[in-house]
């Protein structure tokens, strides 16, 4: 038995259960995918589930487990994706004798009470370029617990004898880039291409996006004129100002691997949330 709020195996006696929450946790981890825990934390007067029942929601809304099924669990569910976008957690009542439809609805004459935890997973950095600087970031990023996706155009430079650690490698251009990759909040981004050119065709294709971290490789007359050009073509100063240019750590980095080692060190300072 499926639908979309429940789901279940059937065992060799031919008896129903629930999937082991923590064991698809486990499997979700181990495929990077993001999940959010749902837990009763409490209740009061007659609700569908007790509390400690607990439910994982996927960022597509699919479904493993289930807080009671009807309108309540419907709402907790948008709740969840709500916060795997924000990255944040939740505690929140809902009114399951809620007669004048001010909440769910629904008249069985209790409350009941979430906590929603989004699970924090690897932060994933999407390198785009493959060439000297892509090579040594992507595995010093790696080293520090950043899974990592190239997104080049050239097949020579991209591919797994190179980046055997990528989680995926993406044969694409960068006017492909918004049709193709579908980024998250917490995802990191760091534009170290072959050329000026693509560089800005890049970071023009993904400045708009809801992401954590934008980098982009330049050097500070270079820097100047990208963001000048970029206020010609409408990106407002807020956008613009999101931007970590030249990219990585004043560290007077002068070698790809000296300069991949200051893209580390920035993107370790934003997952940690230190001040830049």
């Amino acid at each position: 038995m499926e639908h979309s709020s429940y789901k279940d195996v059937t065992n060799v006696k031919g008896e129903n259960k629930m999937y082991d929450i923590y064991e698809k946790l486990q499997q979700f981890h181990r495929q990077n995918k993001q999940t959010a825990l749902v837990t009763i934390v409490a209740t009061k007067g007659s609700t569908p589930r007790d509390g400690g029942t607990k439910m994982l929601v996927c960022a597509d809304g699919t479904v493993y487990g289930t807080i009671g099924g009807s309108a309540v669990e419907a709402i907790v569910i948008e709740e969840a994706k709500e916060c795997l976008k924000k990255g944040s957690c939740k505690k929140i009542w809902h009114d399951l004798d809620d007669h004048g439809k001010e909440d769910t609805g629904m008249i069985c004459g209790g409350k009941m009470e979430f906590f929603i935890e989004p699970i924090n997973l690897a932060p994933h950095l999407y390198i785009f370029g493959a060439g000297h600087v892509a090579l040594p970031l992507a595995r010093f990023a790696f080293q520090v617990g950043f899974n990592y996706t190239i997104i080049e155009d050239r097949e020579a430079f991209a591919n797994k004898e190179r980046f055997p650690d990528a989680k995926d490698i993406i044969i694409i251009t960068a006017d492909q880039v918004t049709a193709k990759i579908n980024f998250l909040s917490s995802d990191y981004i760091a534009i170290v291409t072959r050329s000026h050119e693509m560089d800005y065709r890049v970071l023009t294709s993904v400045l708009n996006k809801k992401v954590k971290y934008i980098g982009l490789i330049a050097s500070k007359v270079k820097k100047k004129q990208i963001f000048a050009q970029l206020k010609q073509d409408g990106f407002s100063q807020k956008t613009i100002s999101q931007i970590h240019s030249p990219i990585g750590l004043d560290i007077k980095a002068e070698t790809p691997e000296e300069i991949a080692i200051s893209i580390v060190a920035e993107l370790i300072q934003v997952k940690n949330n230190h001040k830049l």
